[in-house]
This record gives structure tokens, C-alpha cells and sequence, in this order.
């Protein structure tokens, strides 16, 4: 018995120094990261100029002068982010009401997951579909320019892959609230949708908040599938039918080009990317432990 004991007091310490080696693994990874990247990139800020990286909208690191100026890289980046968030997120929000009282039960499994599916596809499938679906439809009977590629198809294209995200997390949320909430409403004599729109949904806005914060974290962090349809010009964006380059997307198609000064320049752009995704996570967190209080 008491050899028994010891044997089982073993195995557990075994399985708790394996899990807690694979938790500090994560750790050191986020902090190995972390180090290269702002060792790298923030002398080379200070080389170039704060100022001149942030706010000068030229970006050229291959040129005789080299120019790396970061902000028309940055506002593609925050227009493309708000926009496929407000789009997608509503389009999700309005879906996962749907699935959630106003689809039969029998449809309400198979309809979710087929919605799930989408988060399984590659994302250079999304910018296949992209380019020979969105992009030439944009062109030839929407864009006023003659230009497919540009901000609305990536806009369009980042929709469709944050939808699985947001329906996902949306319809948790609303499954959470109290089923007493929706039955009282509508024994008051309130609609369906009355009942799901002005009762359950703002007992659910912390959740659904979190789903657009985890959905804009996706839309930002998102390369292949926005490159192949938004263009490769680092332009300051003025039209959403232009053709212009994210942060992502810089990094991308430099990644395996570059070389000197423009290669440490992509770590720089990695820096502002690092700290954006950062402050999601931490708006995610402070989000969910909000609702956790509540």
C-alpha cells in the first residue's frame, strides 16, 4: 500500500513539473520574442528618428535614400482593422442572434458548423477567393476608380474570416445569460426580437465586446490573404479602392528580401505590431475579468 502511495505521489509530481514546464515554455517564448524584437527594433528607431518613423508616410527601405517612414503603413492598417471589424462583427453579432432564438434546434448544430468551418480554411484560400471572385467583381461593377484591389476587398475578405471568431464568442455570451431574462421579457408582452435586441443582448455586451476585441486582433494580425488583394504599394490611403500595403503585409514581402538597414527596419514594424496586439490582449483580459465580476 504505502509502495503504492509513493508510486502514485511520483506520477504527480511528474505530471506537475511536465505541465508547469510547458507553462513556463509559453512564458519564455512571449519573453524571448519580446526581447529580440525591442533589442532590435528600438535602437533603430532611435538611429532613424522617432519622429521620422512614426509620422513621416514614406516608406521606402530599398531605395538609394532609404526613407522608413511608418505612418501610411499604420493607417492602412487601423482603417482596414475598424472597418472589417465593424462589418464582420456585425455581420457575427446578427448571426449568432439568429442562431441563438430565431433558427429551429434542429438547424441551429449543423448551421454552426458550418460557420465553424471557416476558421479551418487557409487563409491564402481566403485570398485566392479574393482575387479571382471579390476583386474582379469590385472592379467591374462597384469601384468608381477601375480598381479592384485596395482597402474594401481586404475589408471584405477579413469579414469573412473574423465571422467565425465573432459568432463563436457572441454566442456563448448570449447562452449565458440567464434564460429568466428572455422568458420575463417576453412573459411582459415583449416580441421575440424585442426580448433578444433590448434584454438579452445588453445583459451579454461584455462578451460580445470581447468577441470584437478578439476580432480585431485577428483582422490586424492577418498577412497573406490581405496581401493578395489589397495591393503592395506603401501609399497613404485615400480611397478605399487604392492600392496600399499594411504593416503585415510589409514584413511579408520583405521578410525574405531584405537585407541591412531595411531588414532591421521590418523588426521595428514588428515592434509596433508586438505593442498593438499586446493592448488587445490586455483590453481582452480586463474584458473577460469584468464580466467574470459581474
Amino acid at each position: 500500500m504505502e509502495r503504492a502511495n509513493r508510486t502514485g505521489r511520483i506520477e504527480e509530481g511528474i505530471v506537475k513539473w511536465a505541465l508547469f514546464g510547458c507553462a513556463l515554455f509559453g512564458v519564455l517564448a512571449v519573453i524571448s520574442i519580446a526581447i529580440f524584437l525591442f533589442a532590435t527594433g528600438l535602437p533603430f528607431m532611435a538611429e532613424k528618428g522617432f519622429g521620422s518613423f512614426f509620422l513621416s508616410a514614406t516608406w521606402r527601405p530599398t531605395a538609394s535614400t532609404p526613407e522608413y517612414g511608418l505612418l501610411a503603413l499604420f493607417c492602412t492598417t487601423l482603417i482596414v482593422t475598424i472597418l472589417s471589424t465593424a462589418l464582420g462583427g456585425g455581420l457575427g453579432l446578427l448571426t449568432a442572434m439568429c442562431l441563438f432564438r430565431f433558427v429551429p434546434k434542429q438547424l441551429k448544430r449543423p448551421l454552426s458548423f458550418m460557420i465553424s468551418i471557416l476558421s479551418g480554411i487557409p487563409s491564402v484560400i481566403y485570398g485566392l477567393f479574393g482575387v479571382n471572385v471579390i476583386v474582379p467583381f469590385l472592379r467591374d461593377y462597384v469601384s468608381p476608380t477601375g480598381m479592384g484591389y485596395g482597402i474594401f476587398a481586404a475589408t471584405l475578405v477579413l469579414s469573412i474570416m473574423i465571422l467565425p471568431t465573432m459568432v463563436s464568442f457572441t454566442l456563448d455570451s448570449l447562452e449565458a445569460v440567464n434564460p429568466s431574462y428572455y422568458e420575463g421579457a417576453l412573459a411582459l408582452g415583449a416580441s421575440r426580437e424585442m426580448a433578444c435586441f433590448k434584454v438579452v443582448m445588453p445583459a451579454a455586451k461584455s462578451g460580445i465586446f470581447a468577441a470584437l476585441v478578439l476580432s480585431s486582433g485577428r483582422a490586424m494580425g492577418e498577412t497573406m490573404a490581405v496581401i493578395m488583394v489589397i495591393g503592395s504599394r506603401a501609399t497613404m490611403p485615400t480611397s478605399l479602392f487604392q492600392s496600399t500595403l499594411t504593416l503585415t503585409g510589409a514584413i511579408a514581402l520583405g521578410a525574405t528580401e531584405y537585407s541591412g538597414d531595411a531588414k532591421t527596419s521590418l523588426v521595428a514594424v514588428g515592434v509596433v505590431l508586438f505593442v498593438l496586439t499586446l493592448l488587445i490582449n490586455v483590453a481582452f483580459a480586463l474584458i473577460r475579468g469584468k464580466e467574470k465580476r459581474c
